[in-house]
């Protein structure tokens, strides 16, 4: 599936013209293909969206619009859940465990209320700390078990630390564990493939690396399947039950979704099409968000260095965590500067008469960024400006 006409420079340039850079933005139309294409990629499996990529309550709203199908969000923080449920969302994952107890009985007051709000956990002691609150609080709290998905190949750690909950029989006796528990209950699963989802296969100039990682994919897709299949069937069999077992993500989604075990994925950046998924070999996502940058020098012919856009993706440092410039086509980073805080000069010789005062269009390598950098998402749809949304940081809210 190919999402159509690539937008120009001029496109945009003429119909953001009268804004003040820096701005970002958000391509309605292609964040509809990216909708469409992430139903169609999911099968018939609920699609929980994660927010850490999202970051507007107005976006997370808009696609939970679309279909019936996106049934809840993957939040990143208690606090950020509270604030989301009082924003009138409901069906709330929290992917990280909570210690907080001030964000503890916050979310107990809300569950009291008639908010699903499912806390995660991954270790006894969290099953304690949450369980000693709901106690106290007289309301029965759910909770969800986070599974690790690593694999091990050859003496090679091929994921993220994650859950401490490793294999098959410790997952079982964490699950009879909770079940031990008064005031909580097992309301789900997670078992996310990092390592699938989150890594690129398809990187231009590194085909080595690509075969690697694209065996080793394929290696711990098998054993990551045998994996949730043979828990599910030992809870199962002890007649332990639960409402969802989520995996996946938006890299993983074509084998995530081939597990009958899996009912619900979990997608995040796939709506927005950050640049590191431009690396993917089974799917291509529609660049739908994106911001602008001002030039202000003209150093050199052919270099045009602009004001700020050095806003670069978190995990481990490497250049492709640097945003990318992306319109117009042809233009690139220096390698000695690379994006800056102040100041961000672009290589191009292009056809484009750029200017001083004339934008370039940048991507960020990660989803979670973008909204984190600016208070409004200036939205785009047939050719022109069709309004503005507020981003968490327009909301006044910071939650890590």
């Amino acid at each position: 599936m190919s999402y159509g006409d690539k937008r120009t420079y001029r496109q945009y340039a003429n119909a953001f013209s009268q804004l003040p850079m820096p701005y970002a933005y958000l391509d309605l139309e292609y964040l509809r293909y990216n909708i469409t294409d992430i139903l169609n990629r999911s099968g018939q499996k609920q699609v929980r969206i994660a927010s850490k990529s999202i970051r507007s309550v107005s976006v997370l709203r808009y696609i939970l619009e679309r279909d019936c199908r996106f049934s809840g969000v993957m939040c990143y923080s208690a606090q950020e859940a509270v604030c989301l449920a009082e924003r009138g969302l409901d069906d709330l994952l929290i992917g990280y465990p909570v210690w907080n107890e001030e964000s503890i009985r916050a979310i107990c007051c809300l569950i009291k209320q008639g908010k699903t709000i499912v806390f995660m956990v991954d270790d006894v002691k969290h099953v304690d700390r949450i369980a000693y609150f709901a106690r106290e609080e007289q309301v029965v709290l759910p909770i969800c078990l986070d599974i690790d998905m690593s694999t091990q190949l050859y003496g090679l750690y091929f994921g993220v630390r994650r859950s401490p909950v490793r294999s098959v029989g410790e997952a079982v006796t964490m699950a009879e564990y909770i079940l031990s528990q008064p005031f909580i209950r097992l309301e789900g699963l997670m078992g996310y493939e990092a390592q699938i989802a989150g890594v690129g296969d398809h990187t231009p100039k590194q085909a080595l690396k690509n075969m690697i990682i694209t065996y080793l994919k394929r290696r711990s897709i098998e054993e990551i399947a045998n994996k949730r299949l043979e828990l599910a069937y030992e809870l199962k069999k002890r007649d332990i039950h639960f409402r969802f077992f989520n995996g996946g993500g938006t890299g993983s989604l074509h084998s995530t979704c081939k597990e009958d075990v899996i009912n619900e994925v979990t997608v995040g950046s796939g709506f927005y099409g950050p640049a590191l998924f431009d690396s993917y070999r089974d799917f291509q996502c529609a660049p739908a968000a994106g911001y602008a940058i001002e030039i202000v020098r003209l150093p050199k012919e052919g270099v045009f260095t602009c004001h700020g856009g050095g806003y670069t993706g978190s995990g481990a440092t490497g250049t492709d965590k640097l945003p990318q410039p992306y319109l117009p086509l042809g233009s690139r980073l220096l390698a000695q500067e690379g994006a800056g805080e102040v100041q961000t000069p672009i290589m191009y010789k292009g056809e484009e008469r750029l200017q001083l005062g004339d934008p370039v269009f940048m991507r960020h390598s990660k989803a979670g960024e973008l909204c984190e950098r600016f208070k409004t998402l200036h939205c785009y749809e047939y050719g022109q400006i069709t309004g503005q949304i507020k981003t968490y940081r327009g909301e006044g809210w910071c939650f890590v």
